[in-house]
């Protein structure tokens, strides 16, 4: 078994498990990670997702020993983006990593030990949110084999830290540590070595208690409005107005009742 599955409460893990290639992925890795993923977001019970990797390791990347073996031009063919493809389209669709082309309603969150560089780095810039163990590190690491990043580092990198930092780690491939990954802005927390599915555990239940239609229509919000003009973009998180009806009257009630400085997560 190379890719787990478990549950802890409103939770689901996701857990890469093959540390004798630091959790490359292949594409059969990349396969179930895909169905893995899909499977969450189909899960009324499941909130929040943790993505990781077994300790000591988030991923190295694709499996750069299964392409020196060959790839033929079925597994190009069936990553290709025809001209089509836009960012409104939510149609589930599998990436060289697994799940990076996924526009899940849910938030996931990247429990990070050990390196998650190249197309780890990938999978990482892919979650929401990402805690690093101290001694982590990212990095375009296929930057010295020649390797294209090719499912989202592009993309996501500048929108995470900014086109100047991106560029510096794009360019150079160079080893990024947890600190500097925190002070770009591509860590959000940094907790001691062994702790950082614990870390991310704690902040899933956090999010897990809020109201979720509100959480989710903001979270939605922020991700499209990348590809819209701000008129639209405007437009767009006025569709929160529908998650407003849903909770927020009910928990502008709970604030008016008095709860306003308990901040409670009383059940809507």
């Amino acid at each position: 078994m190379t890719i787990r599955v478990d549950r802890d409460g409103e939770t689901t893990i996701v857990t890469i498990d093959r540390p004798e290639a630091r959790n490359a992925v292949d594409p059969r890795m990349a396969d179930e990670l895909f169905k893995a993923f899909v499977a969450f977001e189909r899960d009324e019970a499941s909130k929040v997702a943790v993505l990781t990797g077994v300790p000591g390791a988030f991923s190295a990347g694709f499996d750069l020993k299964h392409a020196a073996g060959g790839i033929d031009d079925s597994w190009f063919a069936e990553h290709d983006l025809d001209a089509s493809f836009d960012g409104d389209d939510d149609r589930p669709r599998k990436g060289p990593m697994g799940p990076t082309r996924l526009l899940l309603s849910k938030p996931v969150i990247a429990a990070v030990s050990g390196p998650a560089v190249a197309g780890g780095m990938e999978l990482a810039l892919w979650c929401d949110l990402r805690v690093m163990e101290a001694s982590a590190y990212m990095g375009v690491y296929c930057r010295r084999w020649g390797v294209p990043l090719i499912d989202g580092g592009t993309v996501r990198l500048p929108r995470i830290v900014g086109h100047g930092r991106a560029m510096d780690l794009i360019l150079t491939g160079r080893q990024v540590k947890a600190g500097e990954c925190l002070e770009m802005g591509l860590a959000n927390r940094v907790c001691e070595d062994g702790s950082s599915l614990e870390t991310a555990l704690e902040i899933a239940r956090e999010l897990a208690r809020f109201p979720q239609a509100c959480m989710r229509a903001d979270r939605i919000s922020a991700i499209r409005q990348w590809s819209l003009g701000p008129e639209a973009a405007l437009a767009n998180e006025w569709k929160s107005v529908a998650a407003f009806r849903k909770e927020g009257l009910a928990g502008a009630g709970r604030f008016a009742a008095g709860k306003g400085r308990s901040g409670d997560f009383e059940e809507i």
